[in-house]
């Protein structure tokens, strides 16, 4: 049996089951405040249209470290040539609706409208960031994520042309080595993130980095809508 939340005192992450994997409690309201209190221990929501509040915590974690990006010789002449305009945080609520469209034309989206207006309310207080990628004036990819200080939380992403989410992720990569982060939660383990580099770390591990990479108050981050790296 999981517990029933009512407040945001999540249980430790080792109470979660193993089938399935890290499901750790349920209840409670998708707020900035059980959102933040959720990530900093290393919790995140996953659930289904008209299902409770799930919350999360699987063991072994899948990450990504800012700096051991893999970029693949095609990805590599992809961003030499410049093919797409990158920008942060000009398009947020554009991009989380891209990535509930597109998986929900596929294996269905945990990206509901609910979810939605939770993630833009973080936007909107400085902790969930966009990455986009833009060709032609068109939005044709990019991911969003929570960022608490020196921590990346990525949710998802999108492509609607091919190498779009990379270059995104390749350049949030870059930018988050500059600032100093330590690492990017992958949430759950996928073929396409392990060929960029994400590894598979014990869950203790992953909620002991957070330890070190997040404080006890985790002020917002306003990011510039550029940059300059390659």
């Amino acid at each position: 049996m999981i517990p029933w939340l009512t407040e945001p005192d999540f249980p430790p992450t080792e109470r979660a089951l193993t089938e399935p994997n890290g499901l750790l409690a349920a209840g409670g309201a998708l707020t900035p405040e059980w959102l933040l209190a959720a990530y900093r221990r290393g919790i995140f929501p996953w659930f289904s249209e008209g299902e409770p509040i799930l919350w999360w915590s699987p063991d072994p974690r899948m990450i990504l470290r800012p700096g051991e990006v893999k970029v693949s010789r095609s990805l590599g002449k992809t961003l030499r040539q410049g093919r797409f305009e990158v920008r942060y945080d000009t398009a947020f609520a554009e991009v989380i609706h891209a990535c509930g469209q597109l998986r929900a034309q596929s294996t269905g989206t945990w990206i509901t409208p609910h979810m939605e207006l939770a993630y833009r309310r973080l936007h909107e207080l400085g902790h969930a960031h966009s990455v986009e990628t833009w060709q032609d004036g068109r939005l044709v990819g990019g991911l969003y994520g929570v960022a608490l200080d020196r921590a990346f939380f990525g949710e998802s992403m999108f492509s609607l042309v091919s190498d779009a989410s990379k270059v995104a992720l390749v350049h949030l990569c870059r930018r988050l080595e500059r600032l100093g982060f330590g690492v990017i939660d992958c949430q759950m383990a996928t073929d396409h993130l392990r060929s960029m580099g994400g590894v598979d770390v014990p869950r203790a591990q992953f909620v002991r980095a957070l330890d070190r990479l997040i404080g006890p108050k985790s002020p917002p981050q306003r990011w510039p809508a550029s940059d300059d790296i390659g």
